[in-house]
C-alpha cells in the first residue's frame, strides 16, 4: 500500500471503520498537462523547416514556436540507445543499451536490457495518474524475447505502457507491418490497394487509445509516445510516385491530427488546455539534446527554396522577447 491504513479493525464489524485511501489508483493533480512525445527516426536538422529546411512542416514549426528548440545534442548514434536515453533521462551505457539490442552482448552495459531500477517516464506518470499510451517503433527488447513464446517484461505493456499497437524491432514494411497490439500479433486493418500505410494505422490507434479513456474519465491526462517508423528504412512512402519528402510531410500531418485531438478535447467533456497541448516534448531518434535556447524563434539565417526565375532569398530569424 503506498499510504498507511487509517481506518480501524475491530473484532466486531460494527465497531469497525474502513478506509479506502491506501487502495484507490493514483490521481494526476488538478490540471494536469497531456504530454505527447514524438520521436522521428533519421530525420535531422536539414529536414524541419523550423530548422531551416525545404519541407514544410507546419504543425511541427507550432511546436517549436511555443517551446523550446535545441541546438546541441549529444548523439548516441543508434535506435535501442537513444530510445533509452529519451525515457530514462540516463547514458544508453547506464541503460545496458550501448548497441541496438539485435547486437547485445553479455556484459553490463551491453545487455539490451534496461535495468528495472531505471524508471522510465511512462511507469512514472502511471504511478502519478496518468493513462499511457505508446504507438510505433520500440526496439528496447532483446531479440530473443520477440515473439510469443517468451516473457513480456521488456515489452512496452511490461515496462509501464497501458496500451501498445507498433512493432517491436528495428524496422518493419511500412505496408506490410509486423504488427502487435497490446501483447498480441495483429493483421493491418486493409490492404495497401485499400490505401493502407502504417504511420496513418498509427496516428489512428493513438487517437483510438486517447478517445477510449477520455469518455469515460475526461480529467485524467494520459502521456502519449508517438514514435512512427517511416523516416527509417524501409522508405515507403504513402504513394509510391512521391519522394522520399512526403514521409516527413506525411509524419507532421499525422502529429498534427494529434494536436488537434488534444485542443479539442472539450468534444469529450474535458476542460481546454490554456494551449491545447500544456506539455509536448519532440526529440528526433538518433539524439539527446543538452543545451537549448530559450525564446529562440529561429536559428541563425532561415533559407526557402527558389521558384523558377528567381534568386534563392534568405530571411533572417530573429529572437523573440518571450521569458
Amino acid at each position: 500500500m503506498s499510504r498507511p491504513f487509517k481506518g480501524k479493525v475491530s473484532t466486531d464489524i460494527r465497531d469497525s471503520v474502513p478506509d479506502w485511501s491506501p487502495f484507490e489508483p493514483p490521481k494526476a493533480p488538478e490540471g494536469a498537462p497531456n504530454v505527447v512525445y514524438a520521436v522521428l527516426d533519421d530525420v535531422g536538422f536539414s529536414a524541419m523547416e523550423c530548422y531551416g529546411g525545404p519541407i514544410p512542416t507546419p504543425n511541427i514549426d507550432r511546436i517549436a514556436g511555443n517551446g523550446l528548440r535545441y541546438t546541441q545534442w549529444h548523439t548516441t548514434a543508434l535506435c535501442s540507445p537513444t530510445r533509452a536515453c529519451l525515457l530514462t533521462g540516463r547514458n544508453h551505457t547506464r541503460n545496458s543499451m550501448a548497441c541496438i539490442t539485435e547486437a547485445a552482448t553479455g556484459f553490463p552495459n551491453a545487455s539490451g536490457v534496461i535495468p528495472p531500477e531505471n524508471g522510465q517516464i511512462q511507469q512514472i506518470l502511471a504511478e502519478q495518474g496518468w493513462n499511457t499510451y505508446m504507438v510505433g517503433k520500440w526496439h528496447l527488447c532483446p531479440e530473443a524475447e520477440m515473439n510469443l513464446a517468451s516473457s513480456r517484461r521488456n515489452w512496452p505493456t511490461g515496462r509501464g505502457f497501458e496500451r501498445f499497437y507498433g512493432f517491436l524491432g528495428a524496422e518493419t514494411n511500412q505496408w506490410y507491418p509486423e504488427l502487435v497490439y497490446d501483447s498480441h500479433p495483429v493483421d493491418p486493418p486493409r490492404s495497401p490497394e485499400e490505401g493502407y500505410h502504417l504511420t496513418e494505422d498509427l496516428t489512428d490507434k493513438a487517437l483510438e487509445f486517447i478517445k477510449d479513456a477520455k469518455v469515460l474519465a475526461p480529467d485524467k491526462p494520459f502521456f502519449l509516445y508517438y514514435a512512427p517508423g517511416a523516416c527509417h528504412a524501409p522508405h515507403h512512402t504513402p504513394r509510391a510516385a512521391k519522394p522520399i519528402s512526403a514521409l516527413v510531410r506525411d509524419v507532421r500531418i499525422r502529429i498534427g491530427r494529434i494536436l488537434y485531438r488534444c485542443a479539442g478535447s472539450t468534444r469529450l467533456g474535458a476542460p481546454r488546455p490554456k494551449s491545447g497541448f500544456e506539455s509536448v516534448s519532440m526529440s528526433r531518434a538518433r539524439s539527446s539534446s543538452r543545451t537549448s535556447i530559450p525564446g529562440r524563434r529561429c536559428s541563425g539565417y532561415r533559407p526557402r527554396r527558389a521558384r523558377s526565375g528567381s534568386r534563392r532569398r534568405r530571411r533572417r530569424c530573429t529572437a523573440s522577447s518571450r521569458d
